[in-house]
């Protein structure tokens, strides 16, 4: 079983990463992975970094069917 602590020290170690990340080392379904990230943001030792809209490569993010699917939310601790 996955904990709070297994995942901030996971963030503390690797610096940055995406939820998914997260979940597949950790072997853990990615709704607890969510919820733990949420609950350690709320405590203020994870901080959720949006990518830059701007960042997107090719310019078609606008039209995008899958809305903005390709911008990646990163997490780092505090």
């Amino acid at each position: 079983m996955t904990s709070l602590i297994e995942v901030r020290n996971l963030l503390t170690v690797q610096g940055r990463m995406e939820a998914k990340q997260i979940g597949a080392l950790l072997n853990a379904p990615q709704p607890l992975i969510n919820a733990m990230l949420a609950r350690l943001e709320a405590m203020g030792k994870a901080q959720r970094n949006p990518e830059d809209p701007g960042a997107c490569l090719n310019g078609s993010c606008k039209q995008c069917p899958q809305g903005k699917a390709c911008q990646t939310e990163w997490w780092s601790a505090r």
